[in-house]
Order: structure tokens, then C-alpha cells, then sequence
């Protein structure tokens, strides 16, 4: 049996009164003060997330821009130093392996973030799939925090040395923070603005307690799901696997059709010409009835696909949900039927994402 995985900021959760859940493989919070407030807090304010357990690959080597552009569907040849690209990694039948950043410092120096429960697989493929590169993987040696919401930068600004106005979306730097080294990313999860902040184990720890003892509210997994879902952003293992293609996930936005041969592409363009028999969408519920994962859709009196991602989220009103259904119910407006406890509920094909903050 796996021994369970602690962050470096394990122990400050325990001393928060966290309630912790295993996760991937790792022991992490899943709340502190309680998940309605802890999303409110982020949405209306700013909360710190502990996402160290997420993979974080730091790679350099010749020629590695060439390698990597064979194995994402998104042209990283655009990217400069200092920005990033949210891409996937496909597997040869265009299957989705992993949702991740890439990072540029550099046409031969990037900073990969991976998804936590699969960063081990992630590891290993990358290694497999590239060569004469040093590749290092840093998941357990350093922090990863999130301090998401509209006061992220005022919060933040104090702490460092670097004009966190000039870091725009998507875009990175490496400073210091409470004169310890980071990697500053304007990068989240939540709908939100705010930053992703990798540093080594003991810078991470100095920040999470100047953030906690100034008021800024810890925030757990919990959270920091049902505000990813009110912005329709994909969990991995739930809303897309191995098994799903970008174009079928709704994803067909990160493909460069125009870039170098990627791992996957004959079967994206086959997909492209004759079109996909399944789509992710966004939906509503008539009711305040919630729709769970698992749950079947049904369309027309049969059973079509399944809800992947659903809540009662606290910033909205309704209950909302992601799922499969064919492409010929994936229009907004399309009505869906969710079977829940034998029951056909209705509900509405909708447009995501399904909360977009104020700019």
C-alpha cells in the first residue's frame, strides 16, 4: 500500500483544525472555516490555498521547445520568456493525459505544473517522450500556493520586491517574497484573479503564515472545487480522461492546427472533418434539485451520457453541472433530463462559464 503524501505545510493545517481527506495520494484539507465562506471569502475578497501536492516539473536542455512542440496540441513557439500556456498532454489516439501550464523562461528552459493525482504518471511519460534534457521534478521539495480573488494584489504587493501590476494574465516572474526566493505566476483555479506561487519548502511556510495571521482565510479543496466549476473549468479524472478527445471535452480551443506535427493530430483533424458524437457542456437545473457525478443524462426518453462535475454552487443561485451528451444536444437551450434517485429532473443545456468575475 502507497504511503500517503504530506505538503511541507502540513502540520500549520493540523494546527487550523483543517478537516483533512486523502487526495490523490495526499493527505489535504478539504476545509477550514467551511466551504460556503471560504468560496465567498475568494469571490468577494481573497483566500490562500495550500496546492503544493500539484506536480511541478522544472525542465532544460537543446532543442527542447522542438521536442515538447511534438507532444502538445498548442504552439508553445509563441510563448516568450515570462508567460505561460494552459495546453494538454494527448496520448496517440488523442486522448487526454494531463491538463497542465507550461512556463517559458526561455526557448530551452520551462516550468511544467501538473495536476497532483497524476503527476507521477505525467513525470515518467515526459522522460519517455524526451531526450538529452534535465529534467527535474520538484512536487515534494517546494510549495505551491494559490492566493486567489480581487484583493490578491493589494495583499501581495507589500510582500515582494517585484510591481505585481506589470505581471499580466498568464505571465510569471521570479522575485522574492518575504526575502525568500519565488516564482510568482498569474495563474489560478478559481474564476478569480490572483497569483500561483511556487517556493522552496520553508519560504512557502513563512508565507502561508503572514497571509493566515494578517486575515487572509486558509481555504480548502473544497472551495476551491465548487469555484472551479462556477467558472466550467475541467477537473481532471472527472470532466476528461485518457478516454476523451479536446474536440469531445469542449477543449478544441487550445489546438494550434496550424503548428508542427503534435502526438495525436491525424485523429484531432479526422474529428475535425466528420465532427464529434459527444460533447461536454454546461447545464442548469430547473429545479434546486443537484446533480452529482455519475449521474445519468437522459435526452428523448434514453440514456445518452452522464453528469461529470455538478453543485449547488454558493455564488450562484441554481444548481449547475458539466457533463456528456451527443453533439446534437450540445447547443445552448437544448433541454436534458438528469436521472437523480429515479427521478427525470430537467434541466438546460447552458453557456459557460457560468460565473465571469468583474473585470
Amino acid at each position: 500500500m502507497d504511503t500517503i503524501k504530506h505538503t511541507p505545510l502540513h502540520d500549520l493545517h493540523l494546527q487550523l483544525g483543517a478537516r483533512m481527506v486523502p487526495f490523490g495520494g495526499w493527505e489535504m484539507p478539504v476545509q477550514y472555516s467551511g466551504l460556503s465562506s471560504e468560496h465567498q471569502a475568494v469571490r468577494t475578497g481573497a483566500g490562500i490555498f495550500d496546492i503544493s501536492h500539484m506536480g511541478k516539473f522544472r525542465l532544460s536542455g537543446r532543442h527542447l521547445l522542438s521536442q515538447l512542440q511534438a507532444l502538445v496540441p498548442s504552439d508553445l513557439s509563441r510563448l516568450k520568456s515570462g508567460n505561460a500556456r494552459y495546453t494538454l498532454l494527448l496520448n496517440a489516439q488523442a486522448g487526454i493525459i494531463d491538463d497542465v501550464i507550461f512556463y517559458c523562461r526561455g526557448e530551452d528552459e520551462w516550468v511544467i505544473i501538473a495536476n497532483g493525482a497524476t503527476a507521477e504518471k505525467d513525470g515518467i511519460w515526459l522522460q519517455q517522450h524526451l531526450d538529452n534534457i534535465n529534467f527535474s521534478d520538484c512536487t515534494t521539495e517546494e510549495t505551491l500556493l494559490a492566493l486567489q480573488g480581487p484583493q490578491a494584489v493589494q495583499i501581495l504587493q507589500p510582500l515582494t520586491e517585484v510591481d505585481l501590476s506589470l505581471v499580466g494574465r498568464f505571465a510569471h516572474v521570479e522575485t522574492r517574497i518575504l526575502a525568500h526566493p519565488a516564482f510568482i505566476a498569474r495563474t489560478g483555479y478559481t474564476g478569480e484573479d490572483g497569483f500561483e506561487i511556487m517556493m522552496p519548502a520553508q519560504g512557502g511556510r513563512v508565507l502561508w503564515q503572514k497571509l493566515v495571521e494578517s486575515g487572509v482565510p486558509p481555504c480548502g479543496l473544497g472551495a476551491r472545487d465548487t469555484l472551479r466549476l462556477e467558472a466550467a473549468m475541467h477537473l481532471y479524472g472527472q470532466d476528461m480522461d485518457e478516454s476523451i478527445t479536446p474536440l469531445e471535452a469542449s477543449l478544441g480551443w487550445v489546438i494550434d492546427w496550424e503548428k508542427p506535427p503534435f502526438l495525436g493530430q491525424d485523429v484531432l483533424e479526422e474529428q475535425k472533418r466528420s465532427g464529434v458524437t459527444r460533447r461536454l457542456v454546461g447545464f442548469a437545473m430547473h429545479s434546486r434539485t443537484i446533480a452529482r457525478h455519475g449521474y445519468p443524462i437522459w435526452v428523448g426518453g434514453e440514456r445518452v451520457g452522464s453528469v461529470t462535475s455538478g453543485t449547488l454552487p454558493p455564488t450562484l443561485n441554481r444548481p449547475i453541472g458539466l457533463g456528456y451528451v451527443p453533439a446534437a444536444s450540445a447547443r445552448v437551450g437544448s433541454e436534458i433530463q438528469v436521472e437523480i434517485r429515479g427521478q427525470l429532473v430537467p434541466a438546460s443545456v447552458v453557456k459557460r462559464p457560468f460565473y465571469q468575475r468583474v473585470q
